[in-house]
């Protein structure tokens, strides 16, 4: 007797002869109606209940509009069919292009000081005067040596704090030994500096446009916003910040300087004001990013003073109001969504680090803290600063390349992270487009899959993929809209 689980022969003998045959695909509910039905690779169809139950129980009929579309995306194939396997698995390594290039992302935490004090810092900051948390010169050394062993052949180094211009001799040096060791590596090679740009002195200015350094900052919204969420000594930052990204603007063009925005429980009922302040400032996108539950976020209370839903909110107006800034002319895009299109919408990986599956951790992004200790991400960095070493994979000083990225700290989370084969996360149709997050899981529920019916990373995520797709389905005006950030480099 068959196990319950199971039917009978017949019952598959019956799919035979039906006429079609499924793929691999899963379903999820979009709304009170609809359905979101995706395959392996991430295509999806929007259907109602009526055809999701005649695709599953092989009663589509042949020829019809649906039933060509369906098979012509990989969801179902017929005796007519010759390829669709070889397709199927063509797009696949396709998605997964990425994943023999190894780490691309390096992050040099060059101090930990910084002169401001923000309350949501994800990280645990120093005060300026402690330069025992400045990285040292042999650490510096022996974390490019580490970069230029990885087989990718695009590499990003990016400065991190505190504030990296703190120890702006730190950044000179790791540029100009990178540069010299690539005139072999032939890599692709870009540089970044995360600053909040208060010491961004002409010297600065003139180093990065020698190097072709580009600049990343932070910028909260209007003057009396930033200045509450990012106090400094002499209540000033707005205007120093203003101030830096025109002068670097100036000298390095409008495209060298990035801003990014934290969203505090402050700038929840202020997302237009925000949104505007970027136009203003002449920006192209914007980054409606929540807080994170790390560092000072946490001991100050500031992560907890709103949750997924109330973000969605924040997301969903901003998100609004940024398509009608595009339909009355002024193209600006929401950055999280275009990274989220991409995935929907395209055959490439976009490489975002949060949304991928294995985990982006160490194989995507690394960071080499001051005191060269190697983390699996900068987040992992962050909670061994709250007292756990759990992504913590060694440290430049005392280990090869090979017992770092071959280490059990890094394997075991990875194994762990695969969301095709996590609980609630295999049925689910947004699998392709989502990610694990194993820190986040960790530094919230204290395991690296955690429960998903309970996860804020999957409230958010689950909340803006159906956002999406509704805006592609009902709103032909938006749906232009988000194409053209979808297949825009």
């Amino acid at each position: 007797m068959l196990p319950k689980a199971f039917g009978s022969m017949e019952t598959y003998r019956s799919a035979e002869k039906a006429g079609y045959r499924l793929l691999p695909l899963r379903f999820t509910r979009l709304d009170d109606v609809r359905y979101v039905v995706s395959n392996i690779v991430g295509e999806f169809h929007v259907l109602d209940r009526a055809t999701l139950e005649a695709l599953i129980n092989h009663r589509l009929e042949s020829g019809s509009p649906i039933y060509d579309d369906l098979k012509a995306t990989h969801f179902i194939y017929d005796e007519d069919t010759k390829v669709a396997h070889r397709l199927l698995g063509l797009k696949y390594r396709t998605k997964r292009a990425r994943l023999p290039h190894f780490t691309a992302l390096h992050m040099f935490v060059v101090t930990l000081r910084c002169d401001y004090t923000c309350k949501y810092c994800q990280v645990s900051r120093q005060t300026e005067d402690k330069d025992a948390f400045d990285m040292t010169a042999e650490a510096a050394e022996r974390a490019v040596e580490l970069v230029f062993q990885s087989p990718s052949p695009a590499i990003k180094i990016e400065f991190q704090g505190g504030e990296p211009l703190l120890n702006f001799e730190r950044i000179r040096q790791v540029v100009t030994l990178a540069l010299e060791k690539n005139k072999l590596a032939k890599r692709s090679l870009e540089f970044v500096i995360a600053t909040n740009l208060s010491l961004l002195s002409d010297e600065v200015i003139e180093f990065c446009d020698a190097n072709k350094i580009y600049l990343s900052t932070s910028l909260d919204g209007p003057a009396d916003l930033h200045n509450a969420n990012r106090p400094r000594p002499g209540k000033n930052g707005y205007q120093l910040t203003v101030d830096g990204i025109t002068r670097a603007r100036a000298r390095l063009g409008v495209d060298s300087v990035s801003a990014l925005m934290t969203t505090t429980e402050r700038s929840l009922s202020r997302v237009k004001e925000i949104i505007d302040e970027y136009v203003r400032l002449r920006f192209s996108s914007i980054f409606l990013r929540p807080l994170s539950p790390y560092g000072f976020a946490v001991k100050t209370g500031q992560a907890a003073l709103y949750d997924s839903t109330r973000w969605l909110e924040f997301y969903k107006e901003g998100l609004r109001y940024i398509l009608d800034l595009n339909k009355n002319g002024y193209p600006i895009e929401e950055s999280y969504s275009a990274i989220v299109l991409r995935k929907l919408l395209t055959p490439q990986a976009p490489g975002y680090v949060d949304l991928q599956s294995p985990a982006g951790i160490g194989i995507s992004a690394v960071v080499y803290n001051y005191d060269g200790a190697v983390y699996a991400s900068d987040e992992g960095r962050m909670l061994a600063e709250m007292g756990s070493e759990r992504f913590k994979l060694g440290n430049v000083l005392t280990d090869t390349y090979e017992e770092i990225f071959a280490s059990e700290q890094l394997l075991s989370a990875l194994e762990e992270s695969f969301a095709e084969s996590s609980p609630l996360c295999s049925e689910c149709a947004f699998v392709d487009y989502c990610g694990s997050d194993p820190v986040y899981h960790f530094a919230t529920q204290g395991h690296v899959n955690g429960n998903k019916a309970n996860s804020g990373f999957c409230t958010k995520n689950m909340g803006v993929f159906r956002h999406l797709i509704t805006l592609l389905e009902d709103s032909p005006e938006d749906r232009e809209i988000l194409l053209g950030w979808a297949w825009r480099r």
